[in-house]
């Protein structure tokens, strides 16, 4: 195929053990940890699983600087389990979900908050709070047939060095089988999909020159600093 403008080039992370994954899509729960849903104002009771969009090439890989994007005063870290899709679906089943994950990886949802405040109050889109440039910082993905699937164990975030965000991947309200059930009941999934799992509570700002250190137990860290 000719295209009449230059490509780019496709948005992919680095695999343990090598090779590389090209990300098609990224998928993000809002709201999947009881206690951050309190903190956000809502009732983790009431809600079910809801989603929004970021784009692939918002990837920063480990390691990475994260610029501090414009148009906000207010940019805030929200870590997440990732989960890599190797094939997909439409309404799949929650006891078929996880033989389509590929493997898992450390995330980080940032958010420009005082955009997306604005955007709840006046019901308009969250896209520009959370789907910007740089948006989506992730590691290197660990294949789930040499880790398993996490269900539980220690997810954390200190940001240059004091923790602002610990829990355990056991406290999501909707696990991840659940999730890609959901989802796929909305849009067909596909390999190359990813899906950030949702954050627990503790999230807050970030300054230029924070670094950020991020882990998930039995899946691997993740660092980043802000630009």
């Amino acid at each position: 195929m000719t295209y009449v403008i230059p490509s780019w080039p496709r948005p992919a992370l680095p695999v343990i053990g090598g090779g590389e994954f090209p990300v098609r899509r990224i998928y993000c729960v809002g709201r999947n940890y009881a206690a951050h849903a309190r903190e956000m104002g809502a009732d983790p009771d009431r809600e079910p699983p809801f989603f929004f969009m970021k784009p692939a090439d918002a990837l920063v890989a480990d390691g990475g600087v994260v610029p501090y994007p414009p148009v906000t005063n207010d940019l805030h870290h929200e870590i997440e389990l990732v989960a890599a899709l190797g094939s997909g679906g439409r309404d799949i089943l929650p006891a078929d979900a996880l033989g389509h994950v590929f493997g898992y990886a450390v995330g980080i949802d940032l958010t420009r908050r005082d955009l997306q405040a604005v955007a709840r109050r006046l019901g308009q889109p969250w896209d520009l709070a959370k789907g910007f440039d740089h948006s989506a910082p992730c590691g290197a993905l660990r294949r789930a047939s040499e880790i398993g699937h996490p269900a539980g164990g220690t997810i954390r975030l200190a940001v240059n060095g004091a923790v602002r965000q610990e829990s355990d991947l056991g406290q999501m309200i909707w696990n991840l089988q659940e999730v890609i059930a959901h989802l796929s009941r909305s849009v067909v999934l596909c390999a190359g999909d990813l899906i950030y799992t949702g954050t627990p509570e503790g999230v807050g700002p970030v300054r230029v020159g924070d670094r950020l250190d991020g882990e998930v137990a039995g899946v691997g860290t993740l660092h980043v600093t802000i630009g």
